[in-house]
């Protein structure tokens, strides 16, 4: 079982299924998922929607193939998370620095460049479970992002209210649901980002067999009262899981992650007086004179904030403009 990290998830799959101990599913199952080459791969080859994309593992190899790419292209490790390593690339000419950045992330130094989806509203990242191989659990959220951070590819806020059409949503849990069947799982849960792009369709990008970072969980618990935490630690040792079931959202939930786009020495943490009330949770993971970094990954955040709003006005005004509410303050 994992929540947050990729690279022992293969690995559980193995002993797992070396040691006939209770697993998502076969250790093929699991790699397919854990690599987003041959995620993208396999995807295509079912009739998924997915960007063109390509795994390389030869610097050189992937700069003859420029021209089978619609530009601008991502260009991420096929083994790392926390969009470590990810680099949008609008011209050619760019792709060696993009490519070192990714196998900088890669444990394989393996990268793939794929097609940018350009997307419509707000993306996805949550997490979803499946009881037996039935898709019992699925909620979407949207992710916000600092266009200015280091890294503008991570998510900096997470508010529990789609921006994604009914029909899309219905057309991702079932496609999710062919995912889950054709591969063969079983119960876990998964951390799922989709979106919907200017091409009209919906996208599945990752679909990994492990709890997402930035306690999505947690969150999902607050907005929801189902706890996926529990049902993961269940299916981890083969117990029946009974409480997992479809809810909807109680009230307007949003979760702030804390971190500096410089490095230095932490100071303090600034909150709104305007947003107090709404603070539900503070976890800070870092005490004054404490250095930190820039903020480069989802590993790089300080913190968290959860917050609880009576109306979706008021969240959508702060998730949208969180820096006019919340400051990490250095010395």
């Amino acid at each position: 079982m994992s929540f947050a990290c990729d690279p022992g998830v293969t690995v559980a799959a193995y002993v797992a299924e070396q040691m006939g101990l209770p697993s998502v599913g076969s250790y093929e199952a699991v790699s397919i998922l854990q690599n987003k080459g041959r995620f993208r791969r396999f995807m295509a080859e079912n009739g998924f929607n997915v960007p063109m994309a390509k795994e390389y593992t030869d610097a050189e190899e992937a700069l003859k193939d420029t021209e089978i790419f619609r530009w601008p292209v991502m260009v991420k490790p096929t083994d790392s998370s926390g969009s470590k390593g990810v680099t949008l690339v609008d011209n050619p000419m760019n792709l060696p620095e993009a490519i070192a950045c990714a196998q900088e992330h890669s444990f394989s130094k393996e990268f793939i460049i794929e097609d940018f989806l350009e997307k419509v509203g707000c993306s996805s990242g949550t997490d979803v479970f499946s009881i037996d191989g039935e898709l019992k659990f699925i909620c979407f959220n949207s992710q916000h992002f600092d266009v200015d951070a280091v890294n503008p590819y991570a998510p900096v806020t997470y508010d529990w209210l789609s921006t994604m059409t009914a029909e899309h949503k219905k057309e991702l849990a079932e496609e999710l649901q062919r995912l889950i069947s054709l591969l063969g799982l079983k119960s876990s849960i998964y951390n799922v980002e989709v979106r919907e792009c200017t091409d009209g369709k919906a996208y599945i990008l990752e679909c990994t067999p492990r709890g997402g970072g930035n306690r999505l969980a947690e969150m999902i618990r607050y907005a929801t009262g189902i706890d996926l935490i529990k049902a993961a630690v269940l299916a981890a040792v083969g117990e029946p899981i009974r409480e997992v079931v479809q809810k909807p959202y109680e009230g307007y939930w949003a979760e702030v992650m804390l971190y500096s786009n410089k490095q230095g020495a932490f100071q303090s943490l600034w909150i709104s007086p305007e947003i107090q009330k709404n603070v539900v949770e503070k976890d800070l993971w870092v005490k004054a004179g404490d250095h930190i970094t820039r903020f480069e990954a989802a590993s790089h955040a300080i913190g968290t904030l959860i917050l609880c709003f009576d109306n979706k006005e008021e969240m959508m005004q702060v998730t949208h403009h969180v820096n006019q509410y919340v400051e990490v303050r250095l010395i």
